[in-house]
C-alpha cells in the first residue's frame, strides 16, 4: 500500500535525522540518481539518501526494514542493465554509497588495500600506482564507476584475461544486511576455509542481498614495461589462434586482447569521440592488444614485433601497427574505451553481454550476426569485447527515431532474444559481466534450470525474507 503524504514526510524526516538534511535529495536534486547511464530507465524514488558511514547505512536500512520500505542500492550508477534504478510499481529509498569513499588501509606486504564502496576506480588505480603496485580492473567508465557497483555486478573489463573478474580481486567485504546488521568480513586473507565463503554471495548479487560498504582488494606488482598494438584480421578464429600463440611465446604476458568488428570501429570513428585510428577501417576484424610485465629487463616491444611478424608470415593477421610511445598506445586504447559513448550517439542501443566457450566464438558470432541482419534489417550490428574469456559483446543499434518508449523496448527485446538464443545454443550465458538487473529479469528463467532458479530464490529469501533489497532485479518473487 502506498505511503500517505504524512507517512512519507515522517519517513523522510527520520532519514534526514540519520544522515543530515543536505544528504537527502528529493525532486529535481534527486533526478541525476534516478536515471540510468543509458537513459533507458527513469522513475522517481521516495528520496535519495547519501549516507556518510557504514553506521549511517545500517541505521537507514534498519529504519526501512522496520517500516517495510524497499531499498535500491546504488554506487556510481554506470550499470548497463538497470540494476540501480527505481522499479515500476514500488516506493523505494535509493541509497547511494558515493560518500563512502575513504581509503581505510594500504597493506603493501600483503598486497592489499581496504577501501570504501564509494571509491572511484580511477582513484584506486592511481592510489595503487603511487605505492608501486597496480589494481588491474579497467572499464570504460573508469572515471565514475565505484567499488560497491564493481563488486555487486562482478565487473569484468579488459583485465579479465590475466587477472580475472572483480570476484577474483575481493579478499574481504563489509556488508549491511537487509535487517540493518553489519557483517564485518574485512579479512585480508588469501586462504580461509572456515565454513561457507560468505563474501562470494554478495559479489555479483546486484544489491539484492545487502549493501556493500567496504572491501579488501588485491594489489599486484606494478607493470614496468609494456607494448601495445592494433592488428587487422580476416576471421575470428585467427584472433583466437593469435591469442594462444602470443600467450605461448611470451610466457603468459598478454595483458589485454580485445576484439572489434569493422562495423564497430567505423561507428567509433564516425562519431568522432576519439582522435582517430592508426589503421584504415577496411578489415573485417581488429584486435587491440597489450603485452606487459613487471620485470624491467623484459623487452616488450621486441617480443611484440617478433610475435606479430611471425603471425603475419603464418597468415594469421593482415596488418599490424605497434605503438611507438605511450601517447600512441593511448590513442589505440581510446578506440576501445570510446565504444559505449560512440554507440549511444549513433542510435538507440541494445547491447548484449553474453559469453560462450572461447572455442565457440567463431560459430556464435557468425550465427548471431546472420540472424540479426535477416530479422532486424533496420539495425546496425557491431561486436567488441574479450576474446580470452569468450565475452564478445553483440551491440545492436537502432535509429534514434525508432519510436516511443514501447517501440524501443520491443526492438530491444527482439534483439536480445536473438542474441541470447544463439549464445545458449552455443553453450553460453546470457550475462557475462553486466548482470541481470531489471533488463533481463524475465529472461533469466527461460535459460536457467528450475533447480538453479529454486536455489537462487532460497538464497534470496534466507538473507532478505522481507524482500526489501533491490526489488524487481535479478529475481521476480511473489
Amino acid at each position: 500500500m502506498p505511503l500517505s503524504e504524512s507517512e512519507r514526510l515522517n519517513f523522510l524526516r527520520a532519514i534526514a535525522e540519520i544522515i543530515g538534511d543536505k544528504n537527502l535529495r528529493t525532486g529535481v536534486d534527486a533526478e541525476p540518481y534516478e536515471q540510468d547511464w543509458r537513459g533507458r530507465y527513469q522513475r522517481a524514488a521516495l528520496a535519495v539518501a547519501l549516507p556518510g558511514s557504514t553506521e549511517d547505512v545500517s541505521a537507514v536500512v534498519r529504519l526501512c526494514a522496520e517500516r517495510g520500505i524497499a531499498i535500491v542500492p546504488q554506487a556510481g550508477n554506470t550499470g548497463l542493465t538497470g540494476g540501480a534504478t527505481v522499479p515500476e510499481g514500488a516506493e523505494v529509498l535509493l541509497v547511494n554509497v558515493s560518500r563512502l569513499n575513504k581509503v581505510h588501509r594500504v597493506d603493501l606486504p600483503n598486497n592489499a588495500m581496504t577501501v570504501g564502496a564509494g571509491c572511484i576506480l580511477a582513484d584506486m588505480r592511481a592510489l595503487a600506482d603511487t605505492h608501486d603496485r597496480q589494481f588491474p580492473v579497467m572499464l570504460g567508465s573508469v572515471g565514475s564507476c565505484e567499488v560497491g557497483g564493481l563488486i555487486s555486478t562482478n565487473a569484468g573489463g579488459t583485465g579479465v584475461l590475466r587477472y580475472g573478474n572483480m570476484r577474483e580481486q575481493v579478499l574481504g567485504l563489509e556488508v549491511v544486511l537487509p535487517d540493518g546488521r553489519i557483517w564485518n568480513g574485512l579479512k585480508a586473507l588469501r586462504k580461509d576455509n572456515t565454513g561457507y565463503d560468505l563474501k562470494q554471495l554478495f559479489v555479483g548479487a546486484e544489491g539484492t542481498l545487502g549493501i556493500v560498504t567496504a572491501a579488501v582488494l588485491k594489489l599486484y606488482p606494478k607493470l614496468a614495461v609494456s607494448a601495445t598494438a592494433m592488428v587487422a584480421l580476416e576471421r575470428v578464429d585467427q584472433a583466437i589462434a593469435l591469442l594462444r600463440e602470443l600467450q605461448r611465446v611470451t610466457g603468459g604476458r598478454v595483458e589485454t586482447f580485445e576484439l572489434m568488428s569493422q562495423s564497430q570501429l567505423q561507428i567509433v570513428l564516425r562519431q568522432g569521440v576519439t582522435s582517430g585510428s592508426p589503421m584504415a577501417a577496411d578489415a573485417p576484424w581488429y584486435v587491440l592488444l597489450e603485452l606487459a610485465d613487471s620485470s624491467p629487463d623484459w623487452n616488450a616491444s621486441e617480443s611484440m614485433e617478433t610475435a606479430l611478424g611471425a603471425a603475419m608470415e603464418d597468415g594469421l593477421i593482415i596488418d599490424a601497427v605497434i605503438a611507438s610511445d605511450q601517447s600512441k598506445a593511448e590513442r589505440i586504447w581510446n578506440l576501445r574505451h570510446s565504444i559505449s559513448e560512440s554507440c549511444k550517439r549513433e542510435g538507440f542501443v541494445a547491447s548484449n553481454d553474453t559469453s560462450v566457450p572461447v572455442s565457440a566464438l567463431p560459430e556464435f558470432l557468425e550465427r548471431v550476426t546472420l540472424r540479426l541482419a535477416n530479422e532486424l534489417p533496420q539495425a546496425q550490428v557491431a561486436h567488441c569485447g574479450h576474446v580470452g574469456d569468450g565475452n564478445v559483446h553483440v551491440i545492436v543499434i537502432f535509429p534514434h527515431d525508432i519510436g516511443d518508449a514501447s517501440a524501443r523496448e520491443a526492438a530491444a527485446h527482439q534483439a536480445n532474444t536473438i542474441v541470447h538464443q544463439e549464445s545458449v545454443a552455443c553453450g553460453g550465458s546470457i550475462s557475462a559481466e553486466h548482470g541481470i538487473g531489471r533488463m533481463h529479469i524475465d529472461r533469466l528463467p527461460l535459460y536457467t534450470s528450475e533447480v538453479e532458479m529454486d536455489l537462487l530464490r532460497r538464497v534470496k529469501l534466507a538473507i532478505d525474507p522481507g524482500k526489501i533489497m533491490n526489488p524487481g532485479k535479478v529475481l521476480r518473487l511473489p
